[in-house]
C-alpha cells in the first residue's frame, strides 16, 4: 500500500512533468530572422525555474517559506555577504534600505528629515524617492563622461553640516568610484547605500581585492525585474554585512515589527510574552510590537523559487551580458566622431545592463531622429532612465519653489545625456545576429558610413 507521503511525491512530480511538457511546446525559444524585434532585456530561463515554480505553488504556501530562506542564503553566498532580505521589487529594496536609516535605533547617526543626502539626478527616480518622500534633501551632482557616474570632484563641495549619507546607484551596471567615495565617507562619517538594481554581479577592486557592488557599502539593494541580471518576475533585495542593520531592514520590510519570526513560526526567542515595549503592558505578544512605521515588501515564495534557479545561472548571464556588450564596443569604436562611446570605471570588471550611446553635439543628427529610425528597424532603445531628474514633471513643484532639493555644480553632462543619450540591449537572450544586426542598422544611419546618404524612418 502506498503511503500518504509516496503518493503525495507521486503527484507532485506527475504535475510537474505536464508543466514541463506544455513548457517545451509553448515556451520553446524560436530562432531569430534577420529584422526580427530585437528587445533591450528579457527573462532567460530553462525546465528549472519551471520545475520549482510549479514545485513552490504545490506548497500554496505563497509568503516567504523554504524556498525564500534558501534564495536569502544563495545570493549572500554569491556575493559574500551575512545578511540578505528578499523583497518585492528594487523600488522596495531601495526604500526599505533607506528608511533603515532613519531608525531611532541608530541614535545620532540616524537621518532626521533636513538632514541630506548626495546623490546624482541622473539615473531611475527609485534612488531618489525614498530620500523625498520621507523628507530629507536630496544634494544632486552631476555625472562624468564617459562612465556615467558621479562626479566624485564635487563630494566635498556638496558636504554640511547636515549631510548624513550618500546614495547612489552603479549605473547601467558600470560601478560608480566605490574606491573615492567611500574614503569620503569614512572620513565624514556618512552612510553609504549603494543602488546595486542595474548591476549585479559588478565588481571593484577595492584596497587591492574585488569585491562585488553592492558589498563596499552600509547597505546594498538589488532588483529582480525581468530586465535585470536575473529574475523572478518582480523582486528585490537588501543586504548587508551588519546584524543591528538587517535587523533594521526586516522590521521595515515587515510591517515595521520587532519580532524577527518568519511566517508560520512563533516564539522563537523564547521570550514571546516577556517584553517591556514603550508604554505597552509588560508582556505584550512581541509579533504585534512595532518598532517601526514600515511596510509589507515582502515577495513570495514563488519568486523566490524562481530566484534559485536564476542565480546558478547568474555567472554565466553576466559573462554573455559582458561578451555583447564588448562585441559592440569593438564594432563601433571607429564613431567616436559621432558618439561619446561608453567606458567602464577605472578599476572594475562591469555588469553591463545595456550599451550606451551619446550622440556628440554639433553632428549632423539627433538622438531622436536615430532613435526613430532604429525602433522602426524594430530594434528596441532606452533613455538613460529619468534624463535629469529635476525636469522630470514630478519636480514641478519642487523646482518652482527651489525647495526641498540642492544641486552642487552644473548639471552639464546630465543635461547633455537627457537630450542626446539612449541605449540598447546586451542582455544574455542576444547572440552575434542579433548584435550584427544592431551595428548593421547604427552604422547605417550615418552619413559617412553610408555613402554620404543617411536613412531616414
Amino acid at each position: 500500500m502506498v503511503n500518504e507521503s509516496t503518493k503525495e511525491k507521486e503527484l507532485r512530480e506527475k504535475a510537474i512533468l505536464a508543466a514541463l511538457d506544455h513548457m517545451r511546446v509553448y515556451h520553446a525559444r524560436k530562432e531569430y530572422v534577420y529584422g526580427d524585434r530585437i528587445p533591450y532585456g528579457g527573462r532567460m530561463y530553462d525546465e528549472q525555474e519551471m520545475r520549482n515554480l510549479i514545485d513552490s505553488s504545490l506548497d500554496f504556501w505563497l509568503t516567504s517559506g523554504r524556498y525564500t530562506d534558501k534564495f536569502e542564503k544563495l545570493l549572500g553566498k554569491y556575493l559574500g555577504i551575512k545578511y540578505v532580505s528578499l523583497v518585492n521589487s528594487g523600488s522596495s529594496a531601495n526604500l526599505a534600505a533607506f528608511m533603515a536609516l532613519t531608525s531611532p535605533k541608530l541614535g545620532d547617526r540616524c537621518i532626521m528629515r533636513g538632514d541630506e543626502v548626495i546623490t546624482v539626478s541622473t539615473g531611475f527616480p527609485t534612488t531618489v524617492t525614498p530620500i523625498i518622500q520621507y523628507g530629507a534633501t536630496p544634494v544632486f551632482l552631476d555625472v562624468t563622461l564617459p562612465e556615467y557616474n558621479i562626479d566624485v570632484n564635487y563630494l566635498e563641495e556638496a558636504l554640511s553640516e547636515r549631510t548624513k549619507a550618500v546614495m547612489l546607484a552603479h549605473t547601467m551596471g558600470n560601478p560608480f568610484d566605490v574606491g573615492r567615495i567611500k574614503e569620503f565617507c569614512d572620513h565624514h562619517n556618512l552612510w553609504l547605500i549603494e543602488d546595486n538594481c542595474d548591476a549585479l554581479g559588478a565588481k571593484y577592486n577595492f584596497k587591492g581585492e574585488w569585491k562585488y557592488t553592492g558589498t563596499m557599502g552600509d547597505i546594498g539593494t538589488s532588483s529582480f525585474f525581468p530586465s535585470h541580471q536575473m529574475t523572478t518576475g518582480e523582486g528585490g533585495a537588501v543586504y548587508t554585512n551588519s546584524r543591528e542593520l538587517s535587523h533594521i531592514i526586516r522590521s521595515f520590510r515587515d510591517w515595521g515589527r520587532d519580532c524577527q519570526c518568519p511566517p508560520g513560526r512563533d516564539n522563537l526567542c523564547g521570550k514571546r510574552f516577556k517584553h517591556h515595549f514603550g508604554e505597552l503592558p509588560y508582556g505584550y505578544d512581541h509579533k504585534y510590537v512595532y518598532s517601526h512605521f514600515g511596510y509589507n515588501l515582502k515577495a513570495t515564495e514563488m519568486q523566490a523559487a524562481i530566484g534559485c534557479a536564476q542565480i546558478e545561472k547568474l555567472p554565466s548571464f553576466v559573462g554573455l551580458r559582458k561578451r555583447n556588450w564588448q562585441y559592440l564596443r569593438t564594432a563601433l569604436s571607429d564613431l567616436d566622431k559621432y558618439f561619446i562611446l561608453p567606458e567602464p570605471t577605472k578599476n572594475s570588471e562591469p555588469s553591463w545592463f545595456g550599451f550606451m550611446l551619446t550622440v556628440k553635439p554639433r553632428v549632423d543628427m539627433s538622438r531622436d531622429s536615430i532613435v526613430d529610425y532604429l525602433e522602426s528597424k524594430h530594434i528596441q532603445t532606452r533613455m538613460l532612465f529619468t534624463g535629469n531628474l529635476i525636469k522630470q514633471p514630478c519636480f514641478d513643484e519642487m523646482r518652482k519653489s527651489k525647495k526641498g532639493y540642492r544641486v552642487v555644480g552644473e548639471q552639464k553632462n546630465a543635461n547633455l545625456i537627457m537630450t542626446n543619450t539612449f541605449w540598447v540591449g546586451v542582455c544574455p537572450g542576444l547572440d552575434v545576429n542579433h548584435l550584427d544586426y544592431i551595428i548593421e542598422n547604427i552604422r547605417g544611419y550615418i552619413p559617412d558610413m553610408n555613402n554620404g546618404v543617411k536613412n531616414e524612418v
